[in-house]
């Protein structure tokens, strides 16, 4: 599967914060989609390492947890040798 667009949360269109994304849209899957990063996170959890971002350094998605005190499930790249995470990368809507 592949993470190819995202989309942010209200008034956060220019943030460069992966806790700011709302969703992320998935292909490669049964159902194609914008998918909320909690159950995005809830799934990696279970199936690490099975989705990618698009583009290259073909980074994968992980699981994060926010800081205290909502400790908020969110998603982003797996750490390479880039400054920006690579999911804030990706288009958005």
């Amino acid at each position: 599967m592949k993470a190819t667009k995202i989309k942010m949360k209200s008034g956060c269109l220019n943030s460069k914060s992966c806790q700011e994304i709302d969703s992320v849209y998935i292909i490669g899957c049964q159902s194609p989609g914008y998918y909320k990063k909690g159950q995005l996170y809830d799934y990696l959890d279970a199936h690490p390492d099975t989705i990618s971002v698009d583009g290259y350094p073909y980074t994968y998605l992980v699981g994060a947890i926010g800081p205290a005190p909502n400790y908020e499930k969110y998603v982003r790249s797996s750490p390479n040798d880039t400054t920006a995470d690579n999911l804030l990368s990706l288009p958005r809507e």
